[in-house]
């Protein structure tokens, strides 16, 4: 059984449903429905009517369509169409860059003109502030000469308050160094860290390091699908949170280096690590289903 069957599956006996209640509600033939459910798209027609059959099953069971299609694109078969697709949206690009083209080199002439006149009118502007600026000098000159005589003949009264506040900073200084080391006797221990080392879509990649125990809770908000595994694969727990039922789960993973976290609604999804809020790399609004994994390095390691 592929994910996307497992996620299918859930999702219908979440909501009391039999393949029999389902083929009701989609027109979709039961074997058909099973094939999904098991990852055999050997029975159905063809590819075209794989993918449609996805999308029906995913809208009986009022889930988004293109979250199901982009998050287990790999468990669902391709189409021609969409090669074909691809291709005649290149065809329509190479068209819209030739045509804009055209168009550039008919207005190239004025666009020159324009750049001549503006050109000219730049030379003149400079030519004028080239002399007002000769003008003006003489004036600055002389401002100058006065800035200097007032300025040596404040230089001793400058020396006199320099050497006061040079006292002055030595004293805060030397109170700044008692503070400081009475500070640093009072320490804390550092924390954990928790932090982002790869992102892909909606797949994240999470370090834990500096704490040696590894708890993951799961706390859900309205009603969402979670899977929580270790990295080679087995599941410690998968199913429905929900705020009328099972509101929360919680997992001790201090004995695994690795544990993946597939997340249905992110929206209604909370996940701690040691009591941390962990914060989603990529945002529940942009990418309701996601995929964490934290990767953990234990600080005595």
């Amino acid at each position: 059984m592929t994910e996307l069957g497992n996620r299918l599956k859930e999702a219908r006996l979440a909501k009391n449903l039999s393949l029999d209640d389902v083929q009701s509600l989609t027109k979709i033939q039961k074997r058909y429905l099973i094939g999904i459910e098991e990852g055999n798209y050997s029975i159905m027609p063809g590819n075209f009517y794989a993918r449609a059959f996805i999308k029906q099953y995913a809208e009986a069971l009022q889930l988004n369509p293109d979250e199901i299609f982009e998050t287990y694109k790999s468990d669902i078969p391709i189409t021609h169409n969409e090669e074909i697709t691809d291709q005649l949206s290149r065809v329509k690009s190479r068209k819209t860059i030739s045509e804009g083209n055209s168009k550039f080199f008919d207005v190239l002439p004025k666009i020159l003109i324009g750049v001549f006149v503006i050109g000219v009118a730049g030379l003149v502007y400079y030519l004028l502030l080239s002399h007002a600026s000769s003008n003006s000098n003489n004036s600055i000159n002389k401002v100058n000469d006065q800035a200097k005589l007032e300025k040596s003949q404040n230089l001793e009264e400058v020396k006199a308050t320099e050497t006061k506040s040079s006292t002055t900073s030595k004293v805060k200084i030397n109170t700044n160094k008692s503070k400081n080391s009475a500070d640093s006797s009072g320490e804390t221990a550092p924390k954990q860290d928790l932090k982002v080392v790869q992102s892909s879509g909606p797949n994240t990649t999470f370090k834990l390091t500096n704490t040696d125990k590894f708890k993951v809770k799961l706390v859900s908000k309205g009603q969402t699908w979670v899977n929580i595994k270790n990295g080679k694969g087995y599941s410690f727990f998968q199913g429905m949170l929900t705020t009328d039922g099972t509101v929360s789960k919680t997992v001790d993973l201090s004995k695994e280096s690795q544990a993946v976290l597939v997340v249905g609604k992110t929206l209604d999804t909370d996940i701690y690590v040691n009591g941390q809020k962990l914060e989603y790399a990529v945002a529940p609004s942009k990418m309701v289903t996601q995929r964490i994994t934290i990767q953990y390095v234990p600080k005595n390691k």
